[in-house]
């Protein structure tokens, strides 16, 4: 009986023994009460606390967890209806809270960030729905952290997974962006007429400047060529006054006999004239064919001249011209 006893007593022991031992996976921490009462954490490892007296009040989880937030039907500021769905990240800092500030912790974030989630995307416009997503994440995550931070849990992040408007606004919208999307490709084009004018008028512009330069360099040249000519033409004639001041008549008679051949050769040459009439005296010619031979015979002189030439005879059956009497162009 001894031995019996005294083994149901090392099995006892051992049972108690066992029963105190409590060992801590990583990424956990246990609550341990004293008679209901909570004493300590027990920490992940080895921990020992006596049977009976001791117990695990809670597992709490203390890695960063994912709540699923279901999907919800929001009306916007603009009367607008969607399904929105998100998630949440959070980590448990303080096991003691988490375990008995709250009756379900999980329960508790998902009602929280639902509800601040209708009210944060309920004061904004579709619009802002739709592109101010990372605003909308920010101010949730302030919110519900806030509103957790009694709790012992930190809300890490807050995403929203999708927003899905209503078919008829998608098809508004497709709509909007095709017309926005027209509206600057016309703009586009109309930029692109508009500079294409620009540049032809700047090159019209720049045309008619080296135009005008280039009538003005023209001018100039020919107001020259004029001045030149101009101060041979007064050379000359100082020349030829000098001439006839010195009592040569030579000159004037050579200047007048070249002028009237120029002038007896234009109408002969005018394309306009079939007859020509035009008074010839015959003592007039002669003196003036005189003249140049006289001048000729002047010149030529002091050189060894040539002698003058004699007019010649007028061919039989031909007559002469009488002083005073006209002659026409077939006469000739």
């Amino acid at each position: 009986m001894l031995s019996i006893f005294l083994i149901f007593v090392a099995v006892l022991m051992l049972f108690f023994v066992m029963s105190s031992i409590k060992v801590v996976h990583q990424g956990y921490n246990y609550t341990i009460e004293h008679f209901g009462r909570f004493i300590a954490i027990a920490q992940p490892g080895f921990n020992f606390y006596p049977a009976f007296f001791y117990r695990v009040g809670r597992k709490v989880n203390v890695m960063e967890q994912v709540l699923d937030i279901p999907g919800q039907e929001i009306i916007t500021k603009d009367n607008a209806m969607v399904a929105v769905d998100g998630v949440v990240f959070f980590q448990v800092l303080d096991a003691a809270k988490a375990a008995y500030e709250v009756s379900d912790m999980y329960l508790a974030i998902l009602n929280l960030a639902t509800t601040n989630l209708r009210t944060v995307m309920g004061s904004m416009d579709l619009d802002e729905l739709l592109s101010r997503r990372d605003e909308i994440n920010g101010r949730l995550l302030a919110v519900v952290d806030n509103a957790t931070e009694s709790w012992g849990i930190k809300i890490t992040r807050v995403e929203l997974k999708d927003i899905r408007p209503p078919a008829d606004i998608v098809n508004a919208m497709t709509r909007q962006m095709k017309a926005e999307r027209e509206k600057r490709a016309t703009i586009l084009e109309s930029e692109a007429a508009r500079q294409n004018e620009i540049n032809r008028a700047e090159g019209l512009k720049q045309a008619q400047i080296l135009e005008a330069e280039g009538r003005k360099e023209a001018a100039f040249r020919d107001a020259e060529a004029r001045e030149r000519s101009a101060l041979a033409e007064a050379n000359a004639t100082k020349l030829v006054s000098d001439a006839i001041e010195g009592g040569s008549t030579q000159a004037i008679n050579y200047f007048i006999a070249q002028k009237y051949v120029e002038a007896i050769g234009m109408f002969a040459t005018s394309p306009n004239a079939k007859t020509i009439l035009f008074p010839v005296e015959a003592t007039q010619l002669m003196g003036t064919l005189g003249g140049i031979g006289e001048l000729t015979r002047g010149i030529m002189g002091d050189h060894g001249g040539l002698p003058a030439p004699t007019p010649p005879a007028p061919r039989p059956g031909r007559p002469t011209a009488q002083a005073g009497v006209p002659t026409t162009q077939g006469e000739r």
